[in-house]
């Protein structure tokens, strides 16, 4: 999963804008009809469940679309092993659960999977992230480097400063150490 941002000035080389999905999966995106939506939902859940059954979890799953992308949810107690440390073992699976998706549509998806409300609790803990590095630039007005985020956790704290004026950010580096730089806005 990527994020958005604002795109990269063209003379920084180490900087470089980034985007929700792959150009390919934003147009067939934009033809995808929330019946199709919610059928991908529909086979991440049936997907998940199988993991669930043979991990021997028990978890109630919910199928939904929101903001027009396909999401499972998943609920119930002893479920912190598949978030794993810092929500890793959740993007695993949630990257699991896309491929199986694709391979029963041919389509990638944007599917969105919340294993105990993790992704809940973790984005207003980054939106607290988000708004200290906003006070921090304009206080002191120099950038504030946050540290390396996966693309779910960049793309939080992108919409929180990108909803404040006077300040920007945009994404730097390369995986797994791609951070978020906040700053002044020209």
């Amino acid at each position: 999963m990527t994020d958005t941002s604002t795109p990269a000035s063209p003379d920084s080389s180490a900087v470089e804008p980034v985007s929700d999905a792959p150009e390919e999966a934003k147009k067939s995106e934009s033809v995808a009809s929330d019946s199709d939506l919610f059928r991908q939902s529909e086979i991440a859940a049936d997907y998940v469940e199988g993991l669930l059954d043979i991990l021997d979890y028990d978890g109630d799953i919910d199928e939904l679309v929101s903001a027009g992308r396909p999401m499972v949810e998943v609920v119930g107690g002893r479920l912190q092993p598949l978030v794993g440390q810092r929500g890793a073992t959740l993007e695993a699976l949630q990257e699991l659960t896309r491929l199986a998706i694709f391979r029963a549509t041919g389509s990638p998806s944007r599917l969105l999977l919340d294993i105990g409300g993790y992704r809940a609790s973790r984005r207003k803990e980054l939106a607290a992230v988000a708004r200290n590095a906003v006070e921090k630039v304009k206080e002191h007005g120099e950038p504030v480097r946050l540290e390396p985020m996966s693309a779910f956790e960049r793309k939080c704290v992108h919409d929180v400063v990108n909803a404040i004026a006077g300040v920007q950010s945009e994404s730097e580096g390369v995986e797994p150490n791609r951070r978020i730089v906040v700053r002044a806005a020209d």
